[in-house]
């Protein structure tokens, strides 16, 4: 684990021998503004973007779901990878300008927010270390365009970091919340069109003004989507509800506390019983 202080030389640039290799043989996490910024470049709606050019996969087995990039058909290679370089170089995903470094965030306990560390890559056909002038891990990350991208995605790296630390706590998420984390973090104009619905209008009394930069903002809807998520999955309350609706979420929460109540009076009951039975034996 290394600081962001920690030096490194590094650099990949065309005329070495590797040059294209680690973009021919592709297994790529993307991060939700990395989306954000491709579909953009590409012109595509956020759900053609993940049609075309992702795959899911499971981030914690029978848990939250990430998205990777898809390489070309019937290959391994990245799909913007051109002879001369990356094609969409400029939106680029976060882990291409990252290497060879990797992201470890870690969140201490009674800490509100994590700690980034960085590991250093080596594989053996990359011959970019070495290279250049040494200079510190943060001095690269400015460089390589990265910070504001991370600054992008940290609350969605907040929830997948909460949702491991507190995992028996909060029990196996459901169908619904499972749905409800893809499409805010990974397909923002589906997510767009559920804020605009009547249905959300119902629940939720955002500022009109609010709600006017959230339906043109693709930005401030990543950010608003991730304190959704923290409100739906985890209670963390920042988005007012309106009285109805807030009183009817009382009234749900208070019938499910019973509930849980009186499934755990009667799982009492039913070790007691078998207490008894087993004494009188």
């Amino acid at each position: 684990m290394l600081a962001g202080t920690a030096p490194l030389q590094f650099r990949c640039e065309r005329g070495v021998a590797c040059w294209n290799a680690c973009c021919s043989n592709i297994d790529l996490a993307l991060t939700p503004y990395d989306i954000l910024r491709l579909k953009e470049r590409l012109e595509l709606s956020s759900s053609e973007f993940l049609a075309q050019y992702t795959l899911p996969y499971e981030l914690e087995k029978d848990g939250i779901a990430g998205v990777k990039l898809k390489p070309v058909a019937g290959g391994t290679a990245c799909p913007f990878m051109r002879e001369d370089g990356c094609g969409v170089y400029e939106q680029r995903p976060t882990a291409c300008r990252y290497y060879p470094l990797a992201l470890l965030s870690l969140r201490k306990e009674n800490e509100v927010r994590d700690q980034s560390s960085y590991a250093l890559v080596r594989e053996a056909h990359c011959l970019g270390h070495g290279r250049g002038p040494a200079r510190p891990i943060d001095t690269y990350r400015e460089e390589q365009g990265i910070p504001p991208g991370d600054e992008a995605a940290h609350g969605w790296r907040e929830l997948i970091l909460k949702k491991k630390s507190l995992g028996p706590a909060i029990g196996k998420p459901s169908k619904r919340s499972l749905e409800l984390f893809f499409m805010v973090c990974y397909d923002l104009d589906r997510f767009r069109n559920f804020v605009a619905s009547d249905g959300f209008g119902a629940i939720y009394d955002l500022p009109a003004e609010e709600l006017h930069t959230l339906l043109i903002e693709d930005a401030a809807l990543l950010q608003f989507g991730f304190r959704f998520l923290r409100q739906v999955l985890f209670g963390e309350q920042s988005i007012a509800l309106k009285a109805d609706a807030a009183t009817e979420r009382h009234a749900r929460q208070q019938d499910k506390l019973a509930r849980l109540e009186r499934e755990a009076a009667l799982r009492r009951a039913q070790d007691e019983g078998e207490i008894e039975a087993a004494e009188d034996d």
